[in-house]
């Protein structure tokens, strides 16, 4: 049976060895057999593991990827399997959300829904009914800074434009994904500085973002592939 050196596997990938101990230690990679000398003795089994768990970081992150191989070392390579589906869909739905975002950022009229008429100026329960969003999860979104209406001189309600409008409905789009509330600050912030354009940008952004780890993904669902190949678990 060849053996690797880890100074061969990290070279390869691109880490340290001590990187190769910690993964160890985790219980993501099979313990090897020591040799007479203590040191230990990796074989290809080894490298597959180590192989695929840098791949899949990328795509799924730390803790799921290290799930996912656990499993593999239960052999169970369907459990496995469906945790890397669930995140793929996760990944899709995301997709999908930010589709929506930027279709409604390139509408530059708020569209016309179920013939609701839309005024200059509409109560927190008037705005709710317009975008059928609940007037908690307005309130909510206020009070993470993504909406701030305006105040009504006389009496302090809260007072929403169209302009909060739109804003409530992109809320509402990108709150159906796994979005950073940062992301979603920075597009709502672009909406106030009346800037459309820098809106988005930051939305197509997301979208490259969004191409970028569905790359990672496959990657790393080529190199778990392989694993349980070697493995004879497909």
């Amino acid at each position: 049976m060849a053996y690797f050196k880890p100074s061969e596997i990290a070279q390869e990938l691109g880490i340290s060895t001590s990187a190769l101990r910690h993964y160890e230690s985790w219980g993501v990679v099979p313990s090897p057999e020591r040799g007479a000398n203590g040191y230990r003795l990796y074989t290809e089994v080894h490298f597959a593991y180590f192989r695929c768990l840098r791949a899949m970081f990328p795509g799924y992150g730390v803790a799921l990827t290290c799930e996912v191989l656990r499993k593999i070392q239960n052999r169970e390579p369907e459990a496995a399997f469906w945790l890397v589906n669930r995140e793929q869909a996760v990944l899709q739905q995301e997709k999908i959300a930010a589709d929506q975002t930027l279709e409604l950022l390139q509408n530059l009229e708020i569209p016309a829904l179920s013939n609701k008429k839309l005024k200059s100026h509409m109560s927190i329960g008037e705005a709710a009914e317009f975008t059928g969003v609940t007037a908690s999860a307005i309130r909510h979104w206020e009070k993470e800074g993504l909406l701030i209406p305006d105040r009504d001189r006389d009496n302090g309600y809260r007072q929403f434009t169209p302009l909060h409008i739109r804003k409530i409905l992109l809320i509402s789009t990108l709150r159906k994904t796994v979005y950073f509330l940062q992301t979603m600050k920075d597009i709502v912030d672009a909406l106030d500085n009346q800037s459309l354009d820098q809106a988005r940008k930051v939305t197509e952004n997301a979208i490259q973002s969004i191409h970028e780890r569905i790359r990672h993904q496959f990657r790393g669902v080529h190199r778990l592939v392989e694993l349980c190949q070697l493995l004879k678990l497909l």
